[in-house]
């Protein structure tokens, strides 16, 4: 499970740090793609083939699944872990997620995200608003 809220800097190689406890989640290999709220998702390779799976299994005459396997897949990127932990995230991926030397690594139960901070703090400051969480939450059964 990936929990937690981490800054690191974003390198000119296009680095991030991937927080230590993620680590060892990501051994295995790992795919970072564009993902919703303007972030990027890392994900382990089997959560990745569990997404892909259940994407295939969306029709291929919903155009809201041709839409989001589109945008999830066409820029996702195979990526390992150096040495010291980090990932490189490609360019095109830093430049449509607003990463410019710094980044925040956020968990978000099976994958892990990374934001922009000033959209992170922005999105972060609205989820902290009780009544725009509770109305976020509202149907949800939580």
């Amino acid at each position: 499970m990936f929990t937690g809220e981490y800054r690191h800097s974003v390198d000119d190689k296009g680095r991030i740090a991937v927080p230590a406890k993620f680590r060892t989640q990501l051994e295995d290999g790992a795919v970072i793609s564009r993902w919703l709220d303007a972030c990027l998702a890392i994900h382990t390779r089997a959560g990745w083939d569990l997404l892909a799976t259940k994407v295939a299994g969306l029709p291929i005459t919903d155009a809201a699944a041709r839409l989001f396997q589109r945008y999830v897949f066409a820029g996702a990127f195979e990526a390992g872990l150096d040495r010291q932990g980090r990932v490189v995230v490609p360019a095109y991926l830093r430049e449509w997620a607003g990463l410019h030397g710094e980044a925040v690594v956020v968990g978000s139960r099976d994958h892990a995200e990374i934001w922009a901070p000033p959209r992170w703090d922005d999105y972060r400051t609205a989820l902290e608003s009780p009544d725009e969480l509770a109305k976020a939450l509202e149907g949800l059964g939580i």
